[in-house]
């Protein structure tokens, strides 16, 4: 008996861009093979064509169209990929012009998310985003089959097929959609909780691929999937980080971001996005060795303007420094630490930073416990930092740093 392995071979695919002139095509397209890689196709040539706008019916034109139809014919090429969002009268032109089956940017980018969605939420995030984006796209017979009317004539023979489906995905996504709104609450709930209870919260954002679950993993042992591929991180993680000081926070890794994200994905990672909106100190990650790094920057910048939350304590970490010839070389970035998530080095500098940039919330004190109460010394030394101790006929004396909100539950008990 032979035995024979099954090798799934990436999907060949062609890139196509109209430039216009209002971004770098060339920077957008190398992105956008590496979307493809992630998503398991292999992105073989580019195809761009300068127009003043994309043509309405085929997006690149008659001619640079009949082009593309012959080198997919030549290339056995499987799949196209524009980086634009198709109407869907373009994407059936090109398919059936081409007979190659063409996906634009947005279902890309929805491709991956979908495959990378581990938690209930962020599940219900993507399908939501892939419903709202498949709707206006059904196709059918056309109106002839529509209810028409009540006079002689105009009746037709009832909702049709795309009608039908039409109504169930407007009622799955409102079905969805009041699924993720109680997901909403309770994480709404849980952030309240936590600013009533004093906890600080740091919350990481940047670009897609910059490192941010490296340097989750580095400094709480958080063991975040990580690899060399865009958007491998979709839901939100959260863990206990000690500063320098002996100060607890809670650090946050959030979705990467990436240029032209669609608005359908923005809206339903809204609340995840939240979660930066809403910390005390945000972490702008960046590749430092990309030569678009400045730019990356704005991305996150952007999307906090967006979120109305632009004067938000920023700090920029510029990443991968140990990829980087001559970090001398690199422009001044305002309020930044260079690390290398992936080694180790700069990670006591960006501590102390966040150290230094978050609000004070502890402060000095002096304490007198009765000796039955050794459970509130010893929170004291588990939570804040004992400068002495001293052992008295009427309790335990203590001088201690700690939270303000701690100091304030034991205030009866201060000198």
């Amino acid at each position: 008996m032979e035995l024979t392995e099954n090798i799934i071979l990436p999907e060949r695919a062609v890139l196509v861009a109209v430039d216009t002139g209002e971004y770098d095509v060339e920077t957008s397209l190398s992105e956008l093979a590496e979307l493809a890689k992630t998503a398991g196709a292999e992105a073989l040539a580019k195809l761009t064509q300068k127009r003043q706008k994309p043509d309405s019916a085929t997006f690149i034109g008659s001619g640079r169209l009949e082009e593309l139809r012959v080198f997919c014919a030549d290339g056995d090429i499987d799949l196209l990929i524009f980086d634009s969002e198709l109407s869907p009268s373009q994407q059936r032109n090109i398919e059936q012009e081409t007979d190659v089956r063409v996906i634009d940017r947005t279902t890309l980018i929805l491709d991956i998310f979908a495959a990378h969605a581990r938690s209930g939420e962020g599940k219900l995030q993507v399908e939501i985003a892939q419903l709202k984006y498949a709707l206006p796209r059904l196709g059918g017979k056309g109106t002839q089959l529509s209810r028409l009317g009540g006079g002689i004539g105009t009746r037709g023979p009832g909702e049709t097929k795309l009608e039908t489906d039409r109504r169930h995905i407007r009622g799955r996504i409102r079905n969805l959609e009041n699924e993720l709104a109680e997901l909403k609450k309770r994480r709404d709930l849980a952030r309240a909780r936590r600013q009533k209870d004093g906890v600080v919260t740091v919350a990481i954002i940047g670009y897609t691929n910059a490192g941010k679950s490296t340097l989750m993993n580095a400094l709480t042992q958080a063991d975040v999937l990580t690899e060399d591929k865009l958007f491998v991180t979709l839901d939100p993680t959260s863990r206990a980080l000690t500063l320098p000081s002996g100060r607890k926070v809670m650090l946050i890794d959030t979705v990467g971001l990436i240029r032209r994200l669609p608005h359908k994905l923005v809206e339903a990672f809204l609340s995840t996005l939240e979660e930066a909106a809403s910390a005390d100190l945000v972490l702008n990650m960046c590749d430092a060795s990309s030569d678009d790094f400045e730019e990356h920057l704005m991305v996150a910048c952007d999307l906090l303007r967006e979120l109305e939350c632009e004067n938000k304590k920023i700090i920029s970490v510029l990443n991968k420094c140990d990829a980087v010839e001559n970090v001398y070389s690199l422009p001044c970035v305002e309020n930044s630490v260079m690390i290398s998530a992936l080694n180790g080095t700069g990670l006591d500098a960006l501590l102390e930073k966040i150290d230094r940039e978050l609000p004070p919330t502890r402060r000095q004190g002096q304490l007198l416990f009765p000796y039955p109460m050794g459970h509130a010394v010893a929170r004291f030394r588990d939570d804040g930092i004992i400068l002495s101790e001293e052992y008295k006929e009427n309790g335990v004396y203590i001088e201690v740093i700690a939270d303000i909100n701690l100091l304030r539950q034991y205030k009866d008990y201060e000198c």
